[in-house]
């Protein structure tokens, strides 16, 4: 049988950090607002880099970090709500980029689980035998789609870029199982880039808002109820004890969240990895940014088993349990 096992991560963040304080020279908010209701103290924003650049450099490092060649990679896989063009793909820019000429390379679009969504799909390529390895990113340069007049939404949100490598191995590791799912009918709970059906032919006139717009409280619920349901799936699914989960990675976007999910599951809170203080909610770039940095830092170990979980705009969620 053949399994998907993580052989390396990256991730880039671009170098100019704003902070709760420079928000308040801008919107009517404070350090104190921010950080009790969402944990975040800091965001990173882009100076000019666009969704494509980052994903590139991200791209970069994990080859570095893998020793791959680029000619050697089989898939690029690109998720992102902010990509540079509706066409081409983030995915296509990034092979070139890289040199990665002989990769087939796509976008998918699930916002904040599109890491999750981008990491199944190139799963089963590889379990089906389709190809060997693919390169995975979620990436985000939020700040081009922010109301800077809206401080319910403009402090939340922060760019950045971190992806893996996953390659075909014999071993029982890597992806071992997911859940993932979708409520379109709660969607416009959260919504951005809008572009209206308007032509030369048509008199149809609208005032098109591009920016992210969210019903806070809406997504909250929905959070605290279906990330919790869908880990439990997961897990129970895989007669899975929750004692021997070492670690949890959620979706980087309110500490209150993450704190009513480790309660709801009876998971303690040492085990979940945040760093939402540090980057606020780089949507599907959280999840692949956190796993490199505990990476880097050495917090997680080669044999550790862990959940990583998504939830957003959609609505979509998604959760799998991994062993690194």
């Amino acid at each position: 049988m053949i399994f998907s096992k993580i052989t390396a991560t990256g991730a880039y963040v671009p170098d100019m950090v704003i902070t709760n304080d420079d928000m308040s020279k801008i919107v009517d908010t404070n350090d104190e607002w921010i950080t009790s209701r969402s944990g975040i103290k800091r965001r990173h924003f882009s100076n000019g880099e666009n969704t494509s650049d980052i994903a590139a450099r991200t791209a970069e490092k994990i080859i570095q970090n893998s020793g791959i060649e680029p000619l050697d990679i089989d898939i690029i896989i690109v998720a992102s709500v902010s990509s540079d063009y509706t066409t081409p793909s983030t995915a296509c820019i990034v092979q070139s980029k890289i040199g990665a000429k002989n990769a087939v390379a796509f976008d998918i679009g699930a916002a904040c689980s599109g890491f999750i969504f981008g990491l199944s799909v190139a799963d089963k390529y590889i379990k089906t035998g389709v190809y060997k390895n693919a390169i995975v990113i979620g990436a985000e340069v939020l700040s081009k789609y922010l109301d800077f007049g809206d401080r319910g939404t403009c402090v939340l949100f922060g760019d950045g870029a971190g992806g893996v490598l996953i390659e075909a191995t014999d071993e029982k590791t890597g992806i071992l199982a997911e859940e993932l799912g979708s409520d379109g009918d709660k969607g416009m709970a959260l919504t951005g880039g809008f572009s209206p059906a308007s032509n030369a032919f048509n008199k149809f006139n609208s005032n098109a808002d591009r920016n992210l717009r969210m019903d806070g409280r809406a997504i909250f619920d929905f959070a605290t109820r279906s990330v919790p349901k869908s880990v439990k799936k997961l897990l129970d699914d895989c007669n899975f004890n929750y004692e021997e989960v070492d670690f949890v990675i959620p979706h980087q976007a309110n500490k209150r969240i993450v704190e009513i999910i480790s309660r709801k599951l009876k998971i303690p809170m040492n085990k979940f990895y945040m760093n939402m203080d540090e980057y606020g909610n780089t949507s599907s770039a959280s999840i692949p940014i956190a796993l490199n940095e505990m990476v880097e830092k050495g917090i997680i170990k080669k044999g550790d088993v862990g959940v990583i979980t998504g939830f957003g705009a959609g609505l979509t969620w998604g959760s799998m349990l991994v062993k690194i």
